[in-house]
């Protein structure tokens, strides 16, 4: 299992949290997202052959969102 944590600074609220969190729960290999709109933080947990860090921003960023962040653990 791999993680990887993305800033998107521009949530603001539940629907903000939802948007996020579907777009990047309907990729391929996404076993879990957890969003925490206090920090503007996402965890992405996905499978060793998920998505990669470009296809997770981009995810995120086609819902209008811009991702400040991007960090592979």
């Amino acid at each position: 299992m791999s993680e990887t944590r993305l800033t998107v600074p521009e949530m603001s609220c539940d629907a903000c949290v939802a948007t996020v969190a579907g777009a990047l729960e309907a990729l391929p290999g996404v076993t879990a997202v957890d969003v925490d709109l206090d920090t503007k933080l996402v965890r992405v947990e996905h499978d060793g052959a998920g998505p990669a860090p470009a296809e997770l921003r981009s995810a995120v960023e086609d819902r209008g969102y811009e991702v400040a962040g991007c960090e592979v653990l």
